[in-house]
Order: structure tokens, then C-alpha cells, then sequence
């Protein structure tokens, strides 16, 4: 049974998540700020957090920080700020989702459920990746390039561990956008492709693997 973390300063908030969490068969545990979050999360292990931003004592952008020293949980951020640079600032920080308030308790649980899921994926997939001089170290999220580490951003790393996981496979922009940013874009596609030209430059001869799909978006392809 999944166990998941509520954080929110507004009881009434929290109620509704755990009501509609538990009726999902997930076991929960509620903490009313960030701080009191960070203390918990140091005693017990969860599968998930539902991370309020905005709270008193220790906001959850701090306490994201301060729970990834030590656990690697996925955590889906709430929030009345649903500005593109907000989500995005919370998704450099290592949030795996972002949504906003008011929300639909049902929306959220899908969502949750979609996180967990991609989770679960990553957690079966080897500790590390090989193809040729390209070595992928998924637990400690490092690439190495022909023995040498290579210089890769958060970002760069989810997508390249994305194109991985899902080697073979034709993969749309808008695909990308929504399971390695984890929210509709509301804009043109070219981050993708900004990414894309960063992670090549970043793999050296092994660019080779992320082939370009015309009018598309992109393959992982060892073949």
C-alpha cells in the first residue's frame, strides 16, 4: 500500500487529499508545514509527498531541498501560482508535478497515480545502462562518456533517462513535454529541442543514439 505525505497548512486541504486518497487505498500521514515534513520524512519512508508552496515556518521549495539530501520521494507540488516561471522553477528544483490551486481532488489523484507509476518504472530498470562508451548510473544520475562524467542538468538528465526507458519508441514533443516537464506546455515545442541539442552536445559520439523523427520528435535508437 502506497504511503503518502500531505503537507499543507490549510486543514481543510489536507482533509479533502487524504479522504480521496485513502478511499484510493492509499495509506497517509499529514504534516501542517515544511519543517514539520523535513522532520518526518527523517524517521519515515514514504512513496509519495503532496507539497503545499506556500506555508509558514518552512516553504516547500526548502523543504523539497532539505528531504532530497537524504530521500529520493516524488513529490507533487500545490500552489495558487500557476505562472509558467513557477512551475518550472519547481520543476528545476526536482518536483515530479505541479498543480495549481483550486484543483479537482480527482485530477490530483490521477495525477498521483501517473507519478507513481513512472516511479514504479524507474525503480525496475537496472542500476546502470550501457551502450558502447555511454554508461547511465540511474540511482546515482550520472552519465558517463567514455569514462569521463559528463556535465548534465537535472533536465537533461530526465529526458536522456526518458529516451532510455523508452528505447525504440517514437516519441512526440508534445509527449516529452508532458512525461519529462510533467504538465501541458502552453507555448511552442522548441524547449524540447533545446534540451535535445544540450543532451547531444553533452554525449559526444554517442548523439548518435537520439535520432531525429522529421516532423515528429525523437527515438532512442542503439541499432
Amino acid at each position: 500500500m502506497p504511503r503518502i505525505l500531505i503537507v499543507d497548512d490549510e486543514k481543510m486541504i489536507r482533509n479533502v487529499v487524504k479522504e480521496y486518497a485513502e478511499f484510493e487505498g492509499y495509506e497517509t500521514k499529514e504534516a501542517e508545514d515544511g519543517m514539520e515534513a523535513v522532520e518526518i520524512c527523517r524517521k519515515e519512508d514514504f512513496d509519495m509527498i503532496v507539497m503545499d508552496i506556500m506555508m509558514p515556518r518552512l516553504d516547500g521549495y526548502s523543504a523539497i531541498k532539505e528531504i532530497r539530501k537524504t530521500k529520493q520521494i516524488p513529490v507533487i507540488m500545490l500552489s495558487a501560482r500557476g505562472e509558467e516561471y513557477d512551475k518550472l522553477f519547481g520543476f528545476e528544483i526536482g518536483a515530479d508535478d505541479y498543480v495549481v490551486k483550486p484543483f479537482s481532488p480527482k485530477e490530483l489523484l490521477a495525477r498521483i497515480k501517473a507519478v507513481l507509476k513512472r516511479s514504479a518504472a524507474k525503480e525496475q530498470q537496472p542500476d546502470i545502462i550501457c551502450y558502447e562508451g555511454l554508461e547511465i548510473n540511474v540511482a546515482g544520475r550520472e552519465v558517463t562518456v567514455d569514462g569521463t562524467v559528463a556535465s548534465l542538468t537535472p533536465k537533461e538528465y530526465d529526458l536522456l533517462f526518458y529516451l532510455v526507458r523508452n528505447k525504440g519508441i517514437a516519441l512526440s514533443r508534445e509527449k516529452l513535454l508532458e512525461e519529462v516537464w510533467g504538465y501541458d506546455f502552453y507555448g511552442d515545442d522548441r524547449t524540447v529541442d533545446t534540451h535535445i541539442k544540450m543532451l547531444r552536445n553533452s554525449l559526444g559520439e554517442y548523439r548518435k543514439f537520439i535520432r531525429t523523427l522529421r516532423g515528429m520528435g525523437y527515438k532512442f535508437e542503439t541499432t
